[in-house]
């Protein structure tokens, strides 16, 4: 039986507009530039320039039956974004970079990994243009690191659909045997066995020298007993093979000379750009005194497009005293939502620097020591609400802006996400921050004998000897963290 029933309820919805500030909020500097770029071309009202072009509140009209109600509201509206008073929304303050200038970084001409390798398909004995596209194709599957990881038939179904060709996967096979013959050895592997031992092959192929016998050997290893290697099961790998200590030390020697990614030499210019860093901000010391600025691409000047204020104009002008027609009441209506789009995105970029400088000053204050000194010991515990109940903004917002920021000191560029870390008591009682154990803890792992690496208990006996009294788990959750693998993986011959 259906039954209808009244209830109320409390729930938060996000507006579009919200929505989007917050995204503006989480975004990168790197990004910011081709965020606003996608705004200025969907938007027509909106414009990029650095005079001083003054633009007017916009109130949104209210809704009415009567036509003459409209044309009042029009007519008011139309004199007021044309005659009071003005707001600047030239949104560039004080707080920003002097780094002014958009320098282009100059790019060298390079050629490509994909144009090197289909370079050298000359030197194999194609019979037609056939053969050449089915090479091509495996080719121009080949990633980044230089591996072949499509699945074949991926590979043929691309010929059939993109060049109509019916190949089978032996020819798939038979072809990619000869690309792996290009330079750099080991390109086209599909595993990195097969990448190791391409690249061993080669030279064992190329040289006869004193080194000819650990090759072998090392060929040996990652032929057939390859888990035991990478797991480092050295004492099963000595008595499998019947090698000393020094015989797989040096074979083991042979591997490590190898490239995992054959194809890293060969990066092309566009994609050694994206490994810079553009930092959000910029602190320096000036005689004692910490300056913090934003990044000048933080505060971009965007305005109202002059055109669009013309139009209104113009139409106030040529109406006079007559009644408004449907179309012009529409034409009006379409360029206000325009310029009032346009007025929140810029004011939503003004809130965005404001909220990043306030978030950055406070992270500043609250560590100030480091910022004078660069040592990562006088860092403070201090968590996402700290720097909230500072700056009087909720927790998501500090968050957002400290999990993609970074800001250039005098001591290297950081990631604001670093300077966060939970405390931890020490045996005398004092509050310290964990980034202060992990840095420790990296310490005592760097300066171990690899021959004999400690294990998580020892590392918690060692730290606990210094006055850290932390869990074996705590130890290998912070192991884990700094990205420093067990100990039977740090093991060396």
């Amino acid at each position: 039986m259906l039954k209808q029933n009244l209830s109320q309820k409390m729930m938060q919805k996000l507006s579009p507009q919200q929505i989007q500030l917050m995204k503006l909020l989480q975004i990168p500097t790197a990004t910011l530039e081709q965020r606003i770029s996608e705004e200025l071309e969907s938007n027509p009202a909106l414009d990029e320039g650095n005079d001083n072009q003054e633009v007017f509140d916009i109130q949104d009209e209210k809704e009415d039956g009567a036509e003459e109600k409209e044309d009042f509201e029009l007519d008011d509206y139309l004199k007021e974004y044309i005659e009071e008073d003005p707001i600047s929304y030239k949104i560039k303050s004080d707080n920003y970079s002097l780094e002014d200038e958009d320098k282009a970084m100059p790019i060298a001409v390079e050629t490509s990994f994909n144009d090197f390798l289909n370079r050298q398909l000359d030197m194999l004995d194609l019979k037609d243009d056939r053969e050449r596209n089915i090479a091509q194709q495996i080719i121009g599957s080949i990633d980044s690191d230089g591996y072949l990881r499509r699945d074949p038939m991926a590979i043929l179904d691309d010929l059939m659909f993109s060049m109509n060709i019916d190949a089978t996967i032996e020819e798939i096979d038979s072809f990619l045997g000869q690309i792996q013959k290009f330079d750099p050895a080991g390109i086209g592997c599909r595993d990195l066995k097969e990448c190791l031992l391409l690249q061993l092959q080669r030279k064992q192929e190329k040289m006869t020298d004193e080194f000819e016998h650990e090759r072998s050997v090392a060929i040996k290893i990652l032929d057939q007993y390859f888990e035991e290697f990478s797991k480092k099961h050295y004492t099963k790998l000595q008595k499998n093979l019947s090698l000393s200590e020094s015989e797989l030390r040096d074979a083991i020697g042979e591997i490590l000379k190898l490239n995992p990614k054959p194809a890293s030499n060969f990066v092309g210019a566009g994609d050694r750009t994206n490994q810079y860093i553009v930092p959000d901000f910029i602190i320096t010391n000036r005689d004692g005194e910490l300056d913090l600025v934003l990044n000048s691409k933080n505060a971009p000047d965007l305005r109202i497009n002059d055109n669009y204020l013309d139009m209104l104009k113009s139409y106030n002008v040529s109406k006079g005293g007559k009644k408004s027609t449907k179309k012009e009441k529409e034409a009006v209506m379409f360029i206000k939502q325009k310029i009032d789009s346009a007025k929140w995105f810029i004011d939503a970029i003004k809130q965005r620097q404001e909220t990043l400088h306030n978030t950055m000053y406070s992270i500043m204050q609250f560590q100030l020591d480091y910022f004078y000194s660069g040592d990562e010991k006088v860092l403070k515990p201090m968590i996402l609400k700290d720097i909230s109940e500072i700056t009087n903004l909720d927790i998501s917002t500090i968050s957002r802006v400290a999990n993609s920021k970074f800001v250039q000191t005098e001591f290297g560029t950081k990631r604001l996400k670093d300077f966060f870390s939970e405390s931890l008591q020490t045996q005398d009682g004092t509050l310290v921050s964990t980034l202060e154990v992990k840095n420790i803890l990296n310490d005592i792992i760097s300066a171990e004998d690899k021959r004999k690496p400690f294990s998580d208990e020892k590392l918690k006996n060692m730290l606990l000897k210094r006055g850290y009294n932390i869990a074996r788990r705590t130890v290998a959750k912070y192991r884990e963290q700094l990205n420093i693998p067990v100990a039977r993986l740090r093991k060396e011959l």
